[in-house]
């Protein structure tokens, strides 16, 4: 009986009961973060936290998931134990080598392409809380002053206690769509300490209304994508109709089609981010207005309004997928830099190759990280040339803010096809049908930039007197 209500539940959403079973513990997240509160003590706190873990990824893969996730929590947790000078780069590769392995054996891209569902998604994002740990706990050796302020920030001086370590992993609120924190936090949120300290005057602010506002986030995304993935197929860009439209038309489908696939993002990580905030990690501390507001970005993955009206490429890390971006920055990008030198093309086509590797050794993957490094130096090009304009021609400047703006969108909805298809056909099929004007363009603008250097408009300097 169980087994039909759940076949007929599912076919009523256009989705696999595999699927359905995984919403079902996705969204479970939200009342069992919530009782985490009401634990008593902070070892009980870390129990109930790695618990709950546990049991949900059961429900929702079966038990051999836990088995794959205690791989790479094991290989972070000895290399901490054993060898503490090197312990972030072993967790890193090793971490990566595992998930990499994972990705091939269980081909997940197809699988949730086809509608499937398996637990690599939660074991990238569990790998890149034992990568960050590791790392942490490694930088904890080095001398604070020539340390960036996030790895002041974060950096752990004594190495958490087993238990502290598997909560931290598999707390059930971030533990299948992310969002990625860091074990600093975690350890003060569970102890009630630094921005949770209850001791100070302030009292810990209400989470409901947030979480309130997320869950109506998610249900309003969840209506629009399953409104629009029926109109919108992946299998229309290597139908013959596809390829007997014109060329605006084709670009239109590739708009509409990454713009279906982003309100089912948006939709899990709504609820990854009410998951979050009602069981409290989510706070990030108050606002400096005059009557101070609780902020809620440490839940944050997504500005939804940030991503669709963009000004320029640069934001879109900023706004999309913000907790693995931000692990990206300080775990990749920045270390990429040598000391003393400024961050360029190398160091953000490295940081999208990690990125595009984190997702899956997929060519559509690979091409679209490279797309999107290819997408941000363009804009910053197209930038540059606005800056160089007079502050005085207000109205150029607000037409290059507009191309901006238009070319971002383009650009972005154009390579995402890559991300969405998957195969090297595909992916070259969609691409080549509007004459790859989406690599031209960023490619062209880069190369222009040799030639047409812009200088930021500078006022000049006033004649003493």
């Amino acid at each position: 009986m169980i087994s039909m209500d759940m076949n007929s539940m599912a076919a009523s959403i256009g989705v696999s009961v595999a699927v359905l079973r995984f919403l079902q513990c996705f969204v479970a997240t939200i009342p069992v973060s919530f009782f985490w509160r009401i634990v008593p003590s902070r070892l009980g706190k870390h129990i109930y936290a790695a618990a709950s873990g546990v049991f949900l990824s059961y429900l929702s893969f079966g038990f051999s998931s836990n088995l794959h996730f205690l791989v790479p929590m094991t290989i972070g947790y000895a290399s901490m134990a054993m060898y503490r000078p090197k312990c972030g780069i072993i967790s890193f590769f090793l971490g990566f080598a595992y998930l990499i392995g994972c990705h091939v054996f269980y081909m997940s891209g197809d699988a949730w392409k086809e509608g499937g569902i398996d637990s690599t998604g939660a074991l990238m994002v569990l790998t890149l809380k034992v990568i960050s740990c590791a790392v942490n706990y490694n930088d904890g050796m080095l001398k604070e002053e020539g340390l960036r302020e996030a790895q002041k920030k974060n950096r752990l001086i004594e190495m958490p206690s087993l238990i502290e370590y598997f909560g931290y992993c598999l707390c059930c609120g971030s533990h299948f769509a992310g969002p990625v924190y860091e074990m600093k936090d975690y350890l003060q949120w569970t102890e009630g300490t630094g921005i949770w300290d209850s001791s100070e005057k302030r009292k810990q602010p209400s989470p409901y209304l947030a979480t309130l506002r997320a869950i109506f986030q998610a249900g309003i995304c969840m209506a629009l994508y399953l409104y629009l993935v029926p109109q919108f197929p992946l299998t229309r860009f290597t139908e013959p109709v596809y390829q007997e439209w014109g060329f605006w038309k084709k670009f239109g489908y590739q708009y509409m089609a990454g713009q279906t696939a982003r309100w089912k993002y948006y939709f899990i990580w709504s609820i990854s981010e009410a998951s979050i905030i009602i069981s409290g990690l989510g706070f990030s501390g108050w606002t400096d207005d005059a009557s101070p507001k609780p902020k809620w970005d440490r839940a944050k993955n997504v500005d939804i309004l940030g991503v669709e009206l963009a000004k320029s490429a640069v934001q879109i890390p900023l706004v999309w997928n913000i907790q693995v971006s931000t692990w990206l920055r300080h775990y990749v990008y920045e270390r990429l830099v040598k000391s003393g030198k400024k961050a360029g093309f190398f160091q953000l086509l490295g940081t999208q190759t990690v990125s595009a590797v984190w997702h899956g050794l997929y060519p559509g993957y690979m091409m679209f990280f490279v797309q999107s490094a290819l997408m941000i130096a363009g804009s910053r090009v197209i930038y540059r040339w606005q800056q160089a304009i007079s502050p005085k021609l207000a109205i150029l400047r607000s037409i290059m803010v507009f191309i901006n703006f238009l070319y971002t969108v383009l650009v972005l909805n154009y390579s995402a096809v890559g991300f969405m298809v998957l195969s090297l056909h595909e992916t070259l099929t969609a691409y080549g049908s509007v004459y790859y004007i989406g690599t031209i363009i960023p490619v062209g603008l880069i190369l222009l930039s040799y030639v047409v250097p812009a200088k930021p408009s500078r006022p000049k300097p006033r004649k003493e007197e």
